[in-house]
């Protein structure tokens, strides 16, 4: 293995977003195209313009970070990119490497993760559930920090990011007893997180299995090429495809462990498809050898060094 492309999830969108990259190649608008036909409103308008808060709303957000990873993954592979030998996407990126490894369809993954946003938003009344980072703590650490803050309300480590960065998520209550427990424990950082939606908590369970109904009328295929279940090992059949998505709302997000695996297999290229830089850097703090190479691709100069980077390969 030597190309593995990775997908980010939400919290990765801006207002402006990809224009660059739209300037210089016509399948990013038309990609944004085919998604605002599921939609029934125009989904360029609102990540060139914004409100940045409808743009923020998870319903919204969702079905474009979806949008913008598979438009940057058109763009590359048009311009000659080779085939990977792997892909992964963190959290709702997960939906997007299965797009772009032929397991779904597009125009069914924008209405399905429309629906996955909305499901999420209903799962947990607004202000009772919360998420919050915690930074310089061994995971271990941070694990305890959550027991220890529970008391019959739950909170848990959601999304292992990187080493020294984890993501907590549950009950507001419990969220802000465990982020004073991590600064006791000596965190560097510990902040609660402006979002409502415990994501990859156990409060998520009931939307997982309204989304697990949703997915019974989509066609699924086996993925082209391997795809991360993040924590969740492969989706290596359509049955594991519909099982994991599913699971995964209420699951952690390993990320330190799938990159890891990635390297271990004989990743020596990481390229990250979509808009911001957030797993690169995260990647990066999770190997730092030199000779792996990282790049983001989100506008056209450096979707230029990703091709270059590969010819050099």
């Amino acid at each position: 293995m030597s190309l593995a492309v990775v997908f980010p999830g939400q919290g990765s969108q801006s207002v402006g977003m990809l224009a660059a990259l739209a300037a210089d190649h016509a399948v990013v608008r038309q990609t944004f195209d085919e998604a605002s036909a599921v939609l029934g409103y125009d989904l360029w308008a609102l990540v060139q313009t914004g409100p940045e808060e409808q743009l923020n709303s998870t319903e919204r957000t969702q079905p474009a970070m979806l949008a913008a990873g598979v438009a940057t993954w058109r763009a590359w592979r048009a311009a000659g990119a080779p085939d990977p030998s792997v892909l992964a996407g963190h959290s709702l990126g997960e939906f997007t490497a299965l797009v772009c490894a032929e397991a779904l369809d597009f125009s069914d993954a924008v209405a399905a993760v429309q629906f996955r946003g909305r499901v999420m938003q209903e799962a947990v009344p607004a202000g009772q559930g919360a998420m919050a980072a915690i930074l310089g703590l061994e995971d271990a650490d941070v694990e305890a920090a959550c027991a220890e803050a529970a008391a019959g309300e739950v909170v848990e480590a959601v999304n292992y990011n990187s080493p020294g960065q984890l993501v907590i998520a549950g009950h507001a209550g419990a969220v802000g007893r465990a982020v004073e427990a991590a600064k006791a424990r000596g965190a560097k950082r510990a902040l609660v997180l402006p979002v409502s939606v415990p994501a990859h908590s156990s409060l998520l369970r009931g939307a997982g299995e309204r989304l697990r109904e949703r997915l019974a009328d989509i066609p699924v295929s086996v993925p082209r090429w391997p795809v991360y279940a993040v924590g969740l090992g492969r989706h290596d059949s359509a049955a594991a495809v519909r099982d994991q998505v599913v699971a995964q709302l209420s699951s952690p997000v390993r990320w330190t462990d799938t990159i890891r695996d990635m390297l271990a297999h004989g990743a020596t290229r990481l390229v990250e498809c979509g808009p911001g830089k957030v797993l690169t850097s995260l990647n990066r703090r999770i190997e730092r050898n030199k000779d792996i190479t990282m790049i983001a691709i989100e506008d056209p100069a450096s979707l230029a060094a990703a091709l270059f980077t590969g010819a050099q390969a």
